[in-house]
């Protein structure tokens, strides 16, 4: 193959991931560089190797195929198979780039040194592998202050990568007037059996209380119509622990644009099967959500939100991030998962969502424990009976966003060090 063949490799894992980081940049790079398969007769390719990573759901190469970004797409099943084959899965240049965009950092170390290629690494918190990059470009500047005094150099700070959604978040299609509420139950199944039935009948509670309420699911990529009305169920044995059910979903049809679920209770949802859904969820006064990437999002959005976590349900919270998946794996420790979590929260470390591990103080609410859909609908009626605390919520994420452009100033790195090995003609 001759020298000027290049393979641009993203890593990436989970769907807030794949939505965040990868979708952007992938759209920058294409409108930077003529890369297959978007230019069909180029010598560069941009390819997407997902890995093996708890958090992910496995429909992740069903969303990235839609996008018609990548030449090719490995399943994270055969992530251990391409390492020891890479033929198998089609020819591979000489020449090329793997770029960490997400899950374990060594994977990308890994396929670097397996294909020869450069190495790059996005780092959110902090660089694992310094010396096994050739560039790293990180969030921010706490970052290169962790790194050893010879690596410095090789490191940029671009700033936050979903600082940009806000750019995205244009509003086309308005939602009808009142106050709105963003139900976010998770995008896998380990989070969904719990979120799905818990946040129905938190809906059916404020709607009771509060009449003038509208609700909006932002479906993940994920996830589908199905899924909700499985979890919904009876099939799900935590839907008996709840009173709310699913009476009729209705799928959007070209002139609404949104589908429509209505609770046993009557309660009127709306669904936006639309990823990402930047557009809808601006709109929204508050949200209820899970932990995880999606805490991030919000954030990077400024909506207010009460992040959730019912730790009654803990034999079901193996395939949670971090912490609570840790313990959760450890049967000896399970009876006593709400003392160590309560514990840990009042340390340092403690937080769970994004905007509050960021700020290192409790810039949202966090409720975990024992929590019922009562406290929640009561406390998010609380918030939205004042437009203070509300407004005020919003200055504090808006304070932590990492400066705009961060794609861009990626995409420059990315340019910057494939003109440097004389890898771009």
């Amino acid at each position: 193959m001759s020298h000027n063949h290049l393979a641009i490799i993203f890593v990436s894992n989970g769907p807030g991931e794949l939505a965040t980081w990868v979708n952007p940049l992938a759209k920058e790079l294409h409108k930077q560089i003529k890369l297959k398969p978007r230019v069909h007769n180029s010598s560069k390719s941009l390819n997407l190797v997902l890995v093996p990573c708890p958090n992910a759901t496995g429909n992740e190469i069903i969303a990235a195929k839609k996008w018609f970004q990548f030449e090719k797409i490995i399943k994270a099943k055969n992530f251990w198979k391409l390492l020891l084959n890479p033929k198998k899965f089609g020819s591979w240049p000489s020449n090329g780039l793997v770029i960490f965009l997400g899950g374990d950092q060594f994977w990308s170390v890994l396929l670097s040194a397996r294909l020869g290629y450069l190495h790059m690494t996005y780092a959110e918190w902090i660089a694992r592998w310094p010396f096994w990059n050739n560039r790293i470009v990180a969030m921010s500047e706490r970052i290169v202050d962790k790194l050893p005094k010879r690596i410095q150099p090789r490191c940029s700070v671009i700033g936050d990568l979903t600082a940009d959604l806000t750019e995205t978040a244009k509003i086309d299609n308005p939602l009808p007037s009142g106050k709105w509420i963003a139900l976010l139950p998770g995008s896998k199944s380990a989070k969904l059996k719990i979120g799905i039935p818990f946040f129905l009948e938190v809906a059916d509670k404020i709607s009771k209380s509060m009449p003038d309420c509208q609700f909006l699911i932002p479906l993940a990529p994920t996830t589908n119509i199905n899924e909700l009305k499985h979890f919904s169920s009876s099939k799900n044995p935590i839907s008996k622990q709840y009173k709310s059910g699913i009476k009729s979903i209705t799928k959007a049809n070209k002139k609404e644009g949104r589908g429509v679920l209505i609770t046993n209770n009557s309660t009127v949802i709306l669904i936006q099967e639309k990823h990402p859904a930047y557009s809808d969820l601006s709109q929204c006064d508050i949200a209820l959500t899970t932990v995880g990437a999606n805490t991030a999002e919000l954030g990077s959005l400024n909506i207010p939100m009460i992040v959730v976590l019912p730790t009654q349900h803990i034999s079901v919270m193996e395939a949670w991030d971090g912490f609570i998946g840790l313990i959760a794996r450890l049967p000896i420790l399970k009876w006593c998962i709400g003392l160590l979590i309560s514990f840990i929260k009042l340390k340092k470390r403690g937080y769970m969502a994004w905007p509050n591990i960021y700020a290192k103080k409790m810039i949202v609410p966090e409720r975990v424990g024992h929590i019922t859909p009562a406290q929640i609908a009561e406390e998010t009626i609380d918030w939205l009976n004042s437009p203070t605390r509300l407004s005020g919520q919003r200055e504090d994420l808006q304070l932590l966003r990492g400066s705009k452009g961060a794609v861009k100033k990626f995409c420059y790195q990315i340019i910057n060090l494939l003109e440097e090995k004389k890898l771009l003609n």
